[in-house]
């Protein structure tokens, strides 16, 4: 199945064998995009062409990946408050979830697939969600999405932005990770951990 590819995107996608592989690739073949020209949306196409992408952007050439490889093509929103929302690619092994995603920050990546349910894996960015005044800001998640729905606009082959993605992300509904309680005693995060997290990081 090459949904468009040519031969030359396809044999990248089949080297990508494993979703550790995947997220090498976009680690370090890929450039981290802060959108310093304007907002972007590029498909997984677009994004092996400019060599460069954000998160959005990165998830959907790691489900693009993921798909060439068996894999359900799908997509999970993390919301925050003041503060981007994240979005990650996630799939399953042996009925655990795992997740591969594009970020500025270390830890918010790549995920062994170990975890038992979605939220398991949600809550696994936690302590890692933080803006830059070091707030822990992750408060919801979507349900995972398939993005075969999109498959009518050629999401993964697409020489237009696809909007449409992250706009329906935005529509589906949102569970909570901590109560109000909570987030009135969290406490900001410790300045070692914020320097961890800046390794690597694109100034």
């Amino acid at each position: 199945m090459d949904n468009g590819f040519t031969p030359r995107e396809m044999r990248t996608l089949r080297a990508l064998k494993t979703p550790a592989r995947v997220q090498e690739f976009l680690d370090f073949e890929i450039g981290y995009d802060k959108q310093e020209d304007g907002p972007t949306c590029r498909s997984p196409r677009l994004v092996l062409k400019d060599r460069r992408a954000h998160c959005m952007e990165g998830a959907l050439l790691a489900a693009a990946a993921l798909r060439v490889h068996g894999h359900p093509p799908m997509l999970l929103d993390l919301e925050a408050v003041r503060d981007d929302d994240h979005v990650l690619a996630v799939y399953k092994d042996r009925g655990h979830w795992g997740a591969i995603a594009k970020s500025n920050y270390a830890s918010l990546r790549f995920r062994e697939p170990v975890y038992r349910t979605v939220r398991e894996l949600v809550m696994s960015y936690f302590e890692h969600y933080h803006n830059v005044s070091g707030e822990k800001t992750l408060r919801r998640y979507s349900r995972p999405v398939s993005l075969t729905r999109f498959d009518h606009l050629h999401w993964m082959t697409s020489t237009d932005h696809v909007w449409a993605i992250p706009e329906y992300l935005c529509t589906v509904s949102h569970f909570p990770v901590i109560t109000r309680q909570m987030e009135r005693r969290l406490n900001p995060l410790d300045s070692r951990l914020r320097a961890a997290e800046k390794v690597g990081m694109r100034k």
